[in-house]
């Protein structure tokens, strides 16, 4: 027997359907528009942010004060706030996206042949986007900046925690491009908090070029085993900072507070610290006292915990975790070796850092752990779009395949030969 009709799940399909088509025809337009278009829509879109900042601060109010936001874990929280140090730290994002190069139709290499044949390579957008992230409104405005700037058009599916200020964002980021004269339908937000509409956008491979999910675990497993489109991936930002014996005490201190306490919401956030053996009791007391101030929760192994007042022993999963809050998992290594293999092991290939006055221990390090960032002397922070000169970022890759790290320009771009001849053929 055949499924009954539901008219609601028809009509969710239509508009879906619809909202992908209209993303594909402007991808087209998205691609042939002019830097100086682009540019100048950017610098429209942080100036109207700042002026609209009451407006946004309103609706993001909504979104902490809604029911379901009650629920949520205080780093969950953290990031759907939305203040105005953020929303001008936003804005000047954006600025930055408008100073850098247009990446669309950079020429990438070019040669002619011994026949004479003239051959160029260049950078092509890849199309439609569609992006789904949680909680962060920051984010709605990078993905759009990003996408626009490499010429791509954008689909957004924001969390619902974050559904008021998206909405307002969105309808900025509509005015903008239309008082720029280029189509809204480059950027368009899924209305709808139905679940089911991701579900039906993923089964779209005709419209949508590239899924870029952008939050827990969870979700982007989910999507990689819902669709056949390709999906860029970042899964756990397990992060390590490993203090060689060789170490300043005192810098490795900075980095370590910083990496940890900065924001530990975030992906690059530090959630793992290995200590050398050597430096262990000078060590571990220290950035025990200075962690557990700041309200830090100490997971560590049975060697450290003899060097910290308060912990919890350290399990496997401890290791393995992202825990995105304020707590820490702690290992006393006995070596360089067991270091790098205890990252390689239980790290999720994102961001690693080593703390060391050793050139040969920096170079050895930043060879062999196979992480999208390796970072020496600095905190783990810094793996991060905005930091790393690319503007923004509409996401930090752990596949390798085709782009790694923070994903701003350039990796929203694919590329095409041109070839030229003079009435050539081949033989």
């Amino acid at each position: 027997m055949s499924a009954a009709f539901d008219p609601a799940t028809s009509k969710l399909h239509e508009e879906c359907q619809q909202l992908a088509q209209r993303a594909k025809s402007a991808s087209w337009q998205a691609g042939l528009i002019s830097s100086a278009s682009k540019d100048r829509w950017l610098n429209l879109l942080a100036d109207t942010i700042l002026s609209k900042t009451p407006a946004i601060l309103e609706a993001n109010r909504k979104d902490l004060q809604q029911e379901s936001a009650q629920y949520l874990t205080a780093a969950l929280r953290e990031r759907l706030r939305f203040d105005e140090k953020r929303i001008a730290e936003a804005a000047q994002g954006i600025r930055q996206v408008a100073a850098l190069p247009d990446p669309v139709r950079q020429i990438i290499s070019g040669q002619t042949r011994p026949n004479g044949l003239q051959i160029r390579k260049i950078r092509v957008p890849l199309g439609v986007i569609f992006f789904l992230y949680e909680s962060r409104p920051n984010v709605t405005l990078d993905a759009a900046a990003l996408c626009v700037k490499s010429g791509n058009a954008v689909i957004l599916r924001g969390g619902k925690e974050a559904q008021h200020t998206n909405r307002v964002l969105g309808e900025l980021i509509r005015e903008s491009l239309k008082s720029c004269g280029i189509s809204e339908e480059v950027v368009q937000l899924v209305q709808t908090t139905d679940r089911q509409a991701v579900d039906i956008l993923l089964k779209m491979p005709e419209q949508i070029d590239l899924v870029i999910p952008r939050g827990g675990e969870g979700l982007i497993r989910k999507v990689t085993e819902t669709t056949r489109i390709p999906v860029l991936k970042h899964f756990l930002g397990n992060c390590h900072v490993y203090v060689h014996e060789s170490a300043d005490l005192e810098m490795a201190e900075r980095i370590v507070v910083n990496a940890k306490c900065q924001r530990p919401s975030v992906c690059n956030a530090m959630e793992s610290l290995l200590v050398d053996r050597a430096i262990a009791p000078d060590f571990l007391p220290r950035i025990d006292k200075a962690l557990t101030e700041r309200g830090v929760e100490l997971r560590a192994c049975e060697v450290s915990q003899t060097y910290l007042k308060k912990s919890l022993l350290a399990n496997e999963s401890d290791f393995a975790a992202e825990f995105c809050d304020l707590i820490l998992s702690i290992k006393t290594v006995c070596s360089f070796d067991e270091a790098i293999s205890h990252i390689n092991r239980y790290g999720s290939h994102h961001t690693d850092a080593i703390v060391t006055s050793e050139l040969k221990a920096a170079q050895r390090f930043q060879r062999e752990i196979d992480s999208a960032a390796v970072v020496v002397n600095a905190s783990t922070r810094f793996n991060d779009g905005f930091e790393l000169g690319l503007g923004a970022e509409i996401g930090i890759s752990t596949d390798k395949l085709h782009a790694r790290g923070p994903c701003g320009l350039e990796e929203l771009t694919s590329y095409k030969y041109l070839v030229i001849g003079e009435g050539h053929v081949r033989e």
